[in-house]
């Protein structure tokens, strides 16, 4: 016997969104190039943990640093593609990458509003409520919530009030909230 909605249950799938700069790598102010990047300790183990979980890993990053000429759209997708091949050499992959360019906090993908993760919800029929928004800053946090995401964690150990369900000071510790 065949059930009506089975298919679509699963066709939904769910995703940690990922912020890059101060989540993925340490955030120097303009990261461009891959001599910059340095990867936080502990993310590789949070995306193996969340990949095999079955979570889609979708990284959503504000990069101003294109419209305010500090360095193209050409170093932002070189970077994107060393730090995929990285990823790979971990046996992770990064199910795609989303990019704002944008310095006005009024555009729709500039976080913290959520244009960027609708985005990924409709290419990836994602489903918001079982999908976590993990981020090192409070406008991450509200892309998730105004993105509708059922959890969002900040990485920080310096922001004193935030809307973040979870605060973790270890990448590590996000593992237990997957």
């Amino acid at each position: 016997m065949e059930l009506k909605n089975e298919g679509k249950l699963r066709d939904k799938s769910k995703a940690l969104f990922l912020d890059r700069d101060g989540v993925i790598n340490v955030d120097y102010i303009d990261v461009s190039k891959k001599e910059n990047f340095e990867f936080i300790n502990g993310i590789f183990e949070v995306c193996i943990a969340a990949q095999k979980l079955g979570y889609k890993l979708i990284v959503i990053t504000n990069q101003s640093g294109v419209s305010r000429g500090v360095y193209t759209e050409e170093d932002v997708v070189n970077l994107h593609c060393y730090m995929k091949e990285e990823f790979l050499k971990h046996g992770i992959i990064i199910t795609d990458i989303y990019v704002c360019t944008s310095w006005d906090d009024s555009h729709e993908d500039r976080k913290p509003n959520p244009g960027m993760l609708l985005k990924a919800r409709e290419k990836y029929s994602i489903d918001m409520k079982s999908s976590i928004m993990l981020g090192d800053k409070e406008r991450d946090v509200l892309a998730g919530i105004n993105a509708g995401c059922g959890k969002t964690i900040l990485f920080s150990s310096d922001i004193a009030e935030t809307k973040a369900d979870i605060i973790v000071n270890n990448l590590s510790d996000v593992i237990r909230y997957l």
